[in-house]
């Protein structure tokens, strides 16, 4: 039998991290031949030459896709994309996988899965059917739905947004989050081999920040940011991990701003990439996730942990009991803090469920995608819910 060629693209740390143990299982497969994409901020040497660990981790890069990350205008955003649908046609015509899977919502994503569409390459969708009203990676999630053929999504709610937007429901599966896996199969650092791994000593308090721009807001990650700086100068015996923005407009702006409080701040630590090992390690020894990350919403509730959710970045996704939404004004913001610590909180959170499912999902795509026929997939018919109550 011949192997199933599965290319997997991955643009972010955050994302790989999330694929991680699903491409594990794909190149353990015997069926499965797992091809990897490396772009986007893999490549740059800004955001910490990332496809390197990839290569660490024991995988093969077939492909690098560069895409020219010079800037965060949105002029050099939109040539980024198109850098990107004529590298990753190049790379198709290549390699010719049979079946393309991507994760997510970021415009190097909607630039592969473009060229696929033209290149008649049937695409798996992770994480679709999510909300976040905040950022334009709500519109290029949506359009990479109606661009795949087979989704994978976190909880059932999201599921049925899929059929919404008329994909049959029989290529919509409900296989939870993909975070909670490296959660459960991580073996995670103690506090001591976390300090010194990241070379930096906890405290009484501990907190990691992770804050991006807010992209269809026309320039306000400075000021939002700030106010969030502002709020943070004010704690008390409190250390502070900083991991830094990624490649989005204005994401910059909030990188500098960090580096200039770090300078100025001995209490704190910043990072362009933790690596999953030691993110996941820190979460589980922190007071609270605070920004506007999905991995607050994500993976930090199953640490039993708090997250202080800022602004309207993730606005529209499902939240667990422990995540505090706050404005991006200082105000808001110390009042969430306030929260967080009081008793009622802390012992609400100690019994708090992760609404993103209990792990597993890996094992769940690939015995799904081993199963479909993926030669008969691409031509599809819009799924009208008012025809199909009829």
């Amino acid at each position: 039998m011949t192997r199933r060629k599965i290319g997997v693209v991955t643009g972010t740390r955050a994302e790989y991290g999330l694929l991680y143990w699903l491409m594990k299982e794909i190149d353990s497969d015997k069926f499965l031949e797992l091809q990897i994409f490396a772009t986007g901020m893999h490549l740059s040497e800004e955001f910490g030459n990332t496809y390197q660990q990839i290569e660490k981790d024991g995988f093969t890069i077939d492909s690098k896709v560069d895409i020219s990350l010079s800037s965060d205008t949105e002029l050099a955003i939109s040539r980024s994309m198109g850098l990107g649908i004529i590298g990753f046609s190049e790379t198709f015509q290549e390699l010719k996988p049979d079946l393309l899977l991507v994760l997510g919502d970021r415009f190097e994503i909607f630039s592969a899965v473009s060229a696929a569409m033209i290149a008649k390459i049937p695409v798996a969708h992770l994480h679709g059917g999510e909300t976040t009203e905040g950022v334009f990676d709500e519109y290029i999630r949506h359009s990479i739905t109606k661009m795949s053929h087979l989704h994978f999504v976190a909880m059932e709610k999201y599921r049925d947004r899929i059929i919404q937007l008329g994909e049959h429901p029989n290529k919509v599966f409900n296989v939870g989050g993909l975070g909670v896996d490296s959660i459960n199969k991580l073996k995670l650092l103690s506090k001591a081999n976390l300090e010194k791994s990241i070379n930096f000593k906890l405290g009484e308090k501990n907190i990691i920040v992770t804050f991006h721009p807010v992209t269809l807001e026309k320039s306000t990650s400075k000021v939002n940011f700030q106010a969030l700086l502002d709020s943070l100068a004010k704690l008390k015996n409190t250390k502070i991990i900083f991991t830094k923005a990624n490649s989005d407009t204005d994401g910059r702006v909030i990188n500098t701003m960090i580096d200039d409080y770090v300078a100025n701040h001995e209490n704190t630590i910043a990072f362009v990439s933790m690596g999953q090992l030691n993110y996941l390690s820190a979460l589980q020894l922190m007071d609270v996730v605070i920004g506007n990350s999905s991995s607050g919403l994500l993976e930090a509730p199953s640490f039993k942990i708090g997250t202080i959710n800022i602004g309207d970045r993730q606005k529209g996704r499902i939240k667990a009991d422990s995540v505090i939404d706050c404005l991006p004004e200082i105000k808001s913001i110390d009042k969430a803090l306030k929260k967080l610590y009081s008793e009622d909180f802390q012992n609400k959170i100690k019994n708090v469920n992760n609404p993103y499912g209990d792990g597993g999902a890996s094992k769940k795509i690939i015995s799904i995608i081993k199963k479909v026929n993926v030669n008969n997939i691409l031509k599809k018919s819009f799924y009208d819910l008012t025809i199909s109550q009829q």
